[in-house]
């Protein structure tokens, strides 16, 4: 078939004699990074560097950890300008945070490396730095991170001081036994305190006050002491360029055109194109056809050594084959593979259903590819009578159920019907049939529709989380109540200084998982914060509560909850399914129940035309007449009408606290 427009028009030019100066200049719609006859520029045609001038000894591989929103990112910036690896301008806001979704909600939710290159007191030392988040929702990405580091900074608040999440990360590399650098940032902030904050580092963390570096990462006040810090405190990685390859994949990204590109961290040999690779997960081979180091966009090396970070393209082009945690290594000489990663535990699970079943497959894509980039998320079959076929996915919180879903819309153009998010149960099982049917006595319930019948049932268990909430104590009272209204149990009080309190609470999962973190801050003026760690299960009095529509049982808005409170969520479900809900033209009746037993009840009025508008007087058997025939109509309609549920309703409704 011939070739037309400006299609032919740039073979023609590609096919004809050219100088050899002259450059290939490819069409702004053609695919960056492929030429003529199928062949890659090395990522966008740029020059490799030699890395074997930066020996083990001048390696510093650190990351930077922080409570959300306490400038991790914003001195990521400045260390990039410090070092020469970007322009010094103002446009350098969130520079790794590179997703949309980043952007819109201006924080960070994937860990992002880069490489910089720093000169101190004559000699060339190679920074890996990773700037990871700061919301308990990411935490997995955060200590995935901490595996490839030998040290952190950890960076607080001069204004704020010690958060919830602070505490978490501090103990993450503590546990780790990384070498940590204590950060003061914002001190240009008017009610900044820094002697305060260092108290409190002293007190809660044990780290001299003396070894706190004071900076104001916005304007890039002693940010170069940070540097300096960095080089003089965290060790070199312990590794030799002599040993067999063994790289340790801790992140990788899916692109259209080259296939998985993994984020490497170096523990032993090199690596170069055209090296033979072996997963050590897959069994599989692999031939090397890039390296590289990230700074931050992708820059091409002629090898990587033992003890750098960098990425590598090696031509896998399933999401399957590149698992974060695997180990590479070469091709006849395998070494013992790195102990990888605990694999994540979700707290919340939901349901994800195609808008319609025809894109199935397409979402099965975009699934794989973005939980490739995105280990954390756990994905199971399943279906749903009124939905079809979809999945069972699991989240580490409520924000990352929402950031994941935003993720899929903005990357994969893909719009999905989320279920009502529920937690993981358990039930003990008494009834020998279903024994024998699950093959255990203890099940896992993920899917409220899979709730066994207390019958069967000699015992259900709930999960619990140990909370810890950071707050200035003049909220004291208020939290308390909420924790109590919320089935929590006090575990510990403790006073950082005159002004700020630490709680500890054994909270039920299901408590919080929804909306306590926007009552805790609604509560405190957006002072207080908080962060939870696994705490196990407990006994507890749980039940299946159903929605139903005119009669109609809504099997996605199936929860399970604490027989205690039943009824008030019931009524309360009823109230904001009524506001959620568009008004039909009949009337809709919207119940909670458990079992037969209808618990609360909201009725949604019909819109109504005035069909007695046309009587003009007459008798009044006409206009009962009229009044008559519009009331069978809408009974008819209430009995074949469908009643369609907003998709954005089953978050919406479960939230406690209204919209304002």
């Amino acid at each position: 078939m011939a070739l037309v427009g400006r299609t032919a028009m740039w073979w023609a030019r590609l096919r004809s004699p050219c100088p050899a100066a002259a450059p290939l200049c490819l069409p702004p719609w053609r695919p960056a990074g492929l030429v003529a006859g199928g062949r890659l520029y090395s990522s966008r045609g740029k020059e490799k560097l030699d890395m074997s001038m930066y020996p083990v000894e001048s390696i510093r591989n650190f990351s930077i950890i922080a409570h959300v929103d306490h400038g991790k990112s914003t001195l990521a910036d400045r260390l990039l300008e410090i070092t020469g690896t970007i322009a010094k301008t103002d446009c350098n806001k969130q520079v790794l945070d590179k997703l949309q979704v980043e952007r819109e909600r201006g924080i960070t939710v994937k860990a992002q490396s880069a490489s910089l290159f720093y000169n101190h007191e004559g000699v060339n030392y190679l920074l890996n730095l990773i700037d990871t988040p700061g919301h308990v929702d990411f935490s997995y990405e955060v200590s995935r991170s901490l595996s490839a580091c030998q040290g952190v900074i950890l960076v607080v608040d001069a204004n704020e001081g010690i958060q919830a999440q602070t505490v978490a990360n501090f103990y993450l590399a503590f546990e780790a036994q990384l070498t940590i650098i204590p950060v003061i940032n914002k001190i240009d902030l008017k009610n900044a305190d820094p002697e305060r904050v260092e108290k409190q580092i002293e007190k809660l963390f044990d780290i001299s006050a003396d070894e706190c570096v004071r900076i104001s990462a916005k304007h890039g006040t002693n940010v170069e002491k940070v540097l300096q810090k960095v080089i003089e405190k965290i060790p070199p990685p312990q590794c030799d360029t002599a040993d067999p390859l063994k790289a340790l994949v801790f992140d990788s990204t899916f692109d259209h055109y080259r296939g998985v590109i993994a984020n490497i961290a170096l523990f032993g040999g090199e690596i170069q194109e055209g090296h033979k690779i072996v997963s050590a997960h897959t069994k599989k081979r692999y031939e090397v056809n890039e390296v590289g180091i990230l700074t931050p966009n992708e820059q091409p090396t002629h090898k990587l050594y033992a003890g750098q970070v960098g990425y590598v393209i090696a031509g896998m082009k399933e999401v399957t084959e590149a698992q974060i945690g695997d180990t590479l290594f070469f091709y006849k000489q395998p070494v013992e593979p790195l102990p990888g990663f605990k694999s994540a535990k979700p707290m919340v699970f939901a349901g994800m259903y195609p808008v319609d079943q025809t894109e199935y497959n397409n979402l099965k894509s975009a699934l794989e590819r973005l939980t490739l980039n995105d280990s954390s998320v756990t994905v199971h079959r399943d279906s749903s009578l009124a939905l079809g076929a979809g999945w069972r996915l699991g989240f580490l919180g409520l924000l990352h159920m929402e950031v994941f879903n935003q993720r899929l819309e903005q990357e994969y153009n893909m719009s999905v019907i989320l279920t009502a998010p529920t937690v993981p149960y358990k039930a003990v099982l008494s009834s020998a049939k279903l024994i024998k049917e699950y093959g255990k006595e203890e099940i896992t319930i993920i899917n409220p529709a899979q709730f066994p019948d207390k019958l069967s049932v000699s015992e259900y268990l709930e999960p619990t989380v140990l909370g810890t909430i950071v707050t200035p104590h003049e909220y004291i009272g208020k939290i308390i109540a909420l924790c109590q209204d919320r089935r929590a149990v006090q575990k510990d009080m403790l006073y950082m200084d005159e002004h700020r309190v630490m709680l500890k609470y054994l909270f039920p999962l299901n408590e919080i998982v929804v909306d306590f973190y926007d009552a805790l801050k609604s509560l405190s003026s957006g002072y207080a914060s908080f962060d939870y760690e696994d705490a196990g299960y407990q006994a507890a009095d749980l039940i299946k509560m159903d929605i139903l529509l005119n009669g109609n049982q809504v099997e996605e808005l199936a929860t399970i909850v604490h027989n205690d409170k039943a009824c008030a969520t019931g009524k309360f479900i009823c109230e904001r399914l009524k506001d959620a809900i568009p008004r039909q033209l009949f009337e809709i009746a919207i119940q909670a129940a458990i079992g037969k037993k209808i618990i609360a009840r909201e009725t949604l009025k019909a819109y109504r035309k005035n069909v007695v508008a046309k009587c003009y007087g007459g008798d009044i058997t006409r206009r009962m007449k009229l009044l008559k025939r519009q009331a069978e109509g809408k009974k008819l309609m209430r009995k074949i009408g469908n009643v369609e549920v907003p998709r954005d309703a089953f978050i919406r409704v479960l939230k406690r606290q209204t919209d304002k």
